[in-house]
This record gives structure tokens, C-alpha cells and sequence, in this order.
């Protein structure tokens, strides 16, 4: 495991802590809602498992492909913090759609607005971390802001349990709830966040998504992209997790602690994980992150009892921590300066294809032979995205 020069020990900037905790307020408020949302649908709207994986999969690969076009534009005009006020302002705007929600397709169109605008943040915010943060402290930067979201992924689910318990099961009081911590984060935001001048970090690029401009990005920018997709693929929707839980017993009111639990593993790994970034081989950490996703399958394709679902939930936990701020890191190393944003763009649009199609393929598999076969469809994909990783040399831009 090769480890990199010492570099002098810099402060993170303070729009990394900013944007953290404008990231932990805002899921904090979608968490409150998606913990309870797959049950939601399942329970009081009758939908199959398969819905369920139709509408988590549209969802997700939404907001993972429109950062392409977000991303993009934030190049062309060279501004971030616009894109990112107005996604999370779309994130806040949807949260009481759920809560009028009467019809899954109600629920898918909440969840779309939702999802939009959470592709319209993400690329730009990841695009402003790189602008504002020196290299030598990137991977810390972005393991901090993934810590700190992660923190409201399972505070919001831990207020979902209590607010339940409280008011007897009423899913649409807590829907309604999570929009004061939306719109909090959207204000913090506003106020809080300045972006650098547009000459400290390169001109806007002209036309982003041209031929002769994506050729630029190189062969090992495309092998990350292709890399985050077949990782995307391995690691279906979470829902998934819920329902596994659910199905072994684990009562409505009680399931998002599943992902309570999911995220305080996350939370406390992402950013060591990001520190390990800034200097150990970046190939070994993401095998490592893989190989904890295949235990984690297994674990969960093969669980008898509650027990043994947390054990593999808390593997999943760890997985994303140890490979969600790694692969933005990967990014902003790979991608030029002045087409960061659409490096996450294309990264995501990837990325997006891949979770529609892998949460799909799980509630069909889930349906039709049992939910054992969908997590063990997952170990398999997650082992060829690990035989992929160590073939052809992946070259990191800086690892």
C-alpha cells in the first residue's frame, strides 16, 4: 500500500463546513420522509415490491442525470452556488407533495421534483468543494461534507421513529414536518456560501458537451466514470434494506432504523475514509470498499433474523463511507479545472443509468424469486466491478 509524500497540514476552507451543513439540514428533512416512503407505499398505498424499485430507480437515476446538464452549466456560466441555491430550493419545495400524496404515482412525481433537485446541487457543490479546497486536503473536504450529510441521514430517520411512536403512525404529520429543516439549509445557503471570483479558478468553458471538449478529459477520467457505474450497479436503493427488514420482522414504526443504522457507520467513515484518500493508494481503498459490499450482500441474502440484517446493514454503512467521497475525489483529480462540473456531470449520468437499472433489476429478481436472489445478484456484479478495478491499470491524476 503505497503512501504519499507529507504535505503541510492545511485548514479545511470554510465553505466546505458551510456546504456540510447545508447538506445535513437538507437530508435530515428528505430523510424524515424516505425512511418511511417504501413502507408508506407498501402499506397504506398497496404497491408491489416492483413499484417500489420503479419508483426508487426513476428517482435516483433523476437526480444522478441531471447533474450532467446542472453541472454542465455551471461550467458554461462559471457560477456554482446559483445551481446549488435552486436545487435545494426544488428539494424544499417538494417535501409537502408527499405529504398530499394519495397515489403511488403522486409519490413518483413528488419523488421526481425532489430528485431534480438534488441533481441540480449536487454537481455544482462537488465542482465548488474542488474550487475553494487545495489539493493537498480534497479528500478531506469531501470526506467532511459526506460525513456531515451523512449525519442528517440518520438523524432524520431517527426523528421519523419518535415522531411515529408520538403521533401513532401518522405518516403525513412527519411528511409535513420535514419541511422546516429544508427550508432552513436553503437559507443557510443562501447566506452563508460565497463562491471565488470565476478568474481564481479558469474561464467558463464555451460549449462544455462538445466532442473535441469531452476528448479532453482523458482515459483515466472515462475509467473512473465507468468504474462509478459498475459500482452503482453492485449497490441497488436502500429501500431495498428496509423491506429486507421489514420482511424479517422489524415492525413499520421501527423501520427507518435501518437506515439510523446504515448511516452511523457511514457518517463515522467517510471521513477517515477521505482522509486515507489524501494519502494511500485510491485503487486499494475502492477494493476494500467493494469487498465490504460483497460481505454485506451475502450477509443480508443469507439473514434469518434482525440481528444478522443489521450486521449486514452496518456493512453497507461502511461501504458507503469508505467509497462516496473517494469517488468525488477521483473526480476532481481526473477531470480538468474548467470542466469540473461537467466531469460530475457525465460521472453522474453514468451513474444514473446504473442505479435505474440495478433497483429495477432488484424488485423484478425480488418479485419473482425471493429477495435472497436480488442481494446475491448484488455480490456478483459488486465482484465484477472488483475484477474490473484491478485489470486494466486505472491511473488516478495525483493517487
Amino acid at each position: 500500500m503505497r503512501v504519499k509524500n507529507d504535505v503541510p497540514k492545511l485548514a479545511i476552507p470554510r465553505t466546505v463546513w458551510v456546504l456540510g451543513f447545508v447538506s445535513l439540514l437538507m437530508d435530515t428533512s428528505s430523510e424524515l420522509i424516505h425512511s418511511l416512503l417504501p413502507v408508506f407505499m407498501v402499506s397504506a398505498l398497496a404497491a408491489g415490491v416492483t413499484a417500489v424499485g420503479l419508483v426508487e430507480g426513476i428517482a435516483e437515476a433523476t437526480a444522478l442525470i441531471v447533474k450532467v446538464f446542472s453541472g454542465t452549466l455551471s461550467d458554461y456560466r462559471g457560477k456554482r452556488k446559483e445551481f446549488a441555491v435552486l436545487g435545494y430550493g426544488l428539494g424544499a419545495l417538494s417535501k409537502p407533495l408527499f405529504a398530499l400524496a394519495g397515489t403511488v404515482n403522486a409519490v413518483l412525481g413528488a419523488r421526481f421534483i425532489d430528485r431534480i433537485g438534488k441533481g441540480l446541487r449536487g454537481a455544482p457543490r462537488d465542482a465548488l468543494i474542488a474550487d475553494v479546497t487545495p489539493l493537498s486536503v480534497r479528500g478531506a473536504a469531501y470526506g467532511l461534507r459526506q460525513s456531515l450529510d451523512t449525519v442528517g441521514a440518520f438523524l432524520g430517520p431517527l426523528l421519523a421513529i419518535l415522531l411515529m411512536i408520538a403521533w401513532s403512525g401518522n405518516y403525513r404529520a412527519v411528511f409535513w414536518l420535514a419541511v422546516i429543516p429544508g427550508l432552513l439549509s436553503v437559507t443557510l445557503l443562501t447566506v452563508g456560501v460565497r463562491e471565488p471570483d470565476v478568474t481564481s479558478r479558469g474561464r467558463p468553458v464555451r460549449n462544455p458537451i462538445r466532442w473535441r471538449t469531452l476528448s479532453h478529459m482523458g482515459r483515466s477520467y472515462w475509467w473512473v466514470v465507468a468504474i462509478g457505474a459498475l459500482f452503482t450497479l453492485a449497490r441497488f436503493s436502500e429501500a431495498f434494506l428496509i423491506l429486507r427488514a421489514r420482511e424479517l420482522g422489524l415492525c413499520d414504526t421501527l423501520t427507518p432504523a435501518v437506515l439510523v443504522l446504515m448511516n452511523v457507520f457511514y457518517a463515522l467513515s467517510a471521513y477517515p475514509a477521505g482522509r486515507l484518500a489524501d494519502r494511500l493508494n485510491r485503487r486499494t481503498l475502492l477494493a476494500i470498499g467493494l469487498a465490504i459490499l460483497i460481505i454485506s450482500d451475502v450477509v443480508l441474502a443469507s439473514a434469518q433474523g434482525l440481528p444478522m440484517v443489521a450486521v449486514g446493514v452496518a456493512l453497507w454503512g461502511l461501504h458507503m463511507g469508505a467509497t462516496q467521497g473517494l469517488f468525488s475525489t477521483l473526480v476532481a483529480a481526473a477531470a480538468p479545472r474548467d470542466l469540473r462540473g461537467t466531469g460530475f456531470g457525465f460521472f453522474n449520468l453514468a451513474s444514473g443509468g446504473a442505479m435505474l437499472a440495478a433497483s429495477v433489476l432488484a424488485g423484478v429478481l425480488w418479485e419473482r424469486f425471493g429477495s435472497a436472489v436480488s442481494f446475491f445478484a448484488g455480490a456478483i456484479f459488486s465482484a465484477a466491478s472488483l475484477a474490473l478495478l484491478f485489470g486494466p491499470k486505472m491511473t488516478e491524476g495525483g493517487s
